[in-house]
């Protein structure tokens, strides 16, 4: 078993998140924000990889006290649980996620990683060893499901998005297109990574909704099943 996986992303019309230096642009506008805090409000975990915890350094925290006194009036934290994929435990000790606002924060790191590393972060967050090389995402779900954990907001970036993807852990997508255009071919784009070869492999969406928002789109996507 595992969570529920809703990937949000905003991206520029031509699919960058970001521009080439990975510097953090901002796509979408109010709307937008209040939208994604909703989410993150309503999810039990919210999940980035540690490309953008180095890159942008979030908090992930509900930014609405209105939202926070929802989830108070629930019974829980704050903040949902902030999870940072990193396979060699590199996220800094004094990075926003592990510091701004309450609640519980994992690590999710591999074999790869230093014990001193490990032993380091281990002082601010719960450190989740899954996989020998790299982060195995399927066991790492499977132990946040273990935990409790029934819905999982995914924030990025690329790479960590192509993984769950890749590994068909993805059950919905929502895709804010902004207007305007980044460009550079190493501008980070909403999947990175190897991509497949094979038509046959390619990951399949149902649209299930469109609206106009702010300048720009939102897009909501339902992943599609082989035998659905």
């Amino acid at each position: 078993m595992r969570p529920f996986v809703h990937v949000n992303v905003a991206m520029s019309a031509d699919g960058k998140l970001s521009t080439r230096e990975r510097r953090q642009v901002k796509i979408s506008g109010s709307s937008d924000f209040s939208r994604v805090d909703r989410i993150k409000a309503e999810s039990d975990a919210v999940m980035v990889g540690i490309g953008t915890v180095l890159a942008d350094d979030p908090s992930l925290t509900v930014k609405s006290p209105a939202l926070v006194a929802e989830r108070r009036e629930r019974g829980n934290d704050e903040n949902p649980v902030r999870i940072v994929v990193d396979s060699r435990a590199r996220t800094p000790t004094d990075a926003a996620i592990l510091h701004k606002g309450k609640g519980e924060r994992i690590i999710a790191c591999s074999l790869q990683a230093e014990t001193e590393k490990k032993d380091a972060l281990s002082k601010y967050a719960t450190v989740i060893v899954a996989g020998e090389k790299e982060v195995d995402l399927s066991l790492l779900l499977s132990r946040l499901y273990d935990m409790g954990i029934r819905t999982l907001m995914v924030e990025g970036g690329g790479t960590l998005i192509w993984a769950l993807f890749r590994a068909g852990l993805v059950d919905k997508l929502t895709c804010y297109v902004g207007n305007m255009v980044i460009g550079g071919v190493r501008a980070p784009t909403l999947t990175d990574g190897e991509g497949f070869i094979d038509e046959t492999n390619f990951i399949r969406l149902s649209l299930f909704g469109f609206e106009r928002m702010d300048s720009g789109i939102l897009l909501t996507w339902m992943v599609e099943r082989q035998g659905t």
